[in-house]
């Protein structure tokens, strides 16, 4: 029987389907910003992607190198950087594709909200392909108590950073990029929102 979980590790489904789609495609490079322990990885480690990853744990970035190196030590240590999205020592137009998969709504305000966006942006080359999912108040609005400087209480209890569509579509047009799908929208039973923003670069 075929282990999906060992071929696929715990890709996030919107990101599996870019892949489906022929979107990021083997021979590409590609980066995760704010890997976490490198869940969305597994599979593109294993078919020979140009994997690179940043984070600001280096207890995660220990974990994504050990993964590496299990998946595909091909790839040198130097692609896995314990450091902040916003301030990486990759250099600009690093990767074909940038991750970054529920990494923006920990931002504590809308000064680093802003930082964390240009400084995972700056990384995409012209024509890149930028994913990312991130928690917003589109189809669950007025439900979210405001802390101020963009953070809400969700009613799950959580706090985290949101943006609505009229702002993710205002920050499309800002970077100068094209949405690649609508975006879409997941409610989770009445507790949170998380919003799949699929973005390219213009070339």
């Amino acid at each position: 029987m075929l282990d999906l979980e060992a071929l696929f590790g715990q890709i996030d489904i919107y990101l599996f389907d870019q892949i489906l789609r022929g979107r990021i495609a083997p021979g590409m490079r590609i980066l995760d910003a704010g890997c976490g322990g490198g869940r969305n990885l597994v599979f593109l480690l294993q078919q020979g992607y140009d994997v690179s990853a940043v984070d600001p744990d280096p207890v995660a970035i220990r974990s994504v190198r050990a993964l590496a190196a299990r998946l595909a030590p091909r790839l040198p240590e130097s692609n896995f950087r314990a450091e902040p999205v916003e301030a990486t020592s990759f250099p600009d137009h690093a990767a074909d594709v940038v991750v970054s998969s529920a990494v923006l709504h920990f931002a504590r305000d809308d000064a680093r909200f802003s930082a964390m966006l240009a400084g995972t942006w700056r990384l995409l080359r012209p024509g890149g392909l930028f994913f990312c999912r991130l928690a917003s108040s589109i189809g669950m609005e007025g439900r979210f108590v405001p802390l101020g400087r963009g953070r809400y209480t969700l009613p799950d209890g959580s706090e985290r950073y949101l943006v609505d569509e009229a702002r993710v579509v205002a920050l499309t047009a800002e970077l100068g990029g094209t949405l690649v799908d609508p975006l879409k929208t997941t409610v989770v039973q009445g507790q949170r929102c998380m919003t799949t923003w699929v973005v390219r670069r213009p070339g």
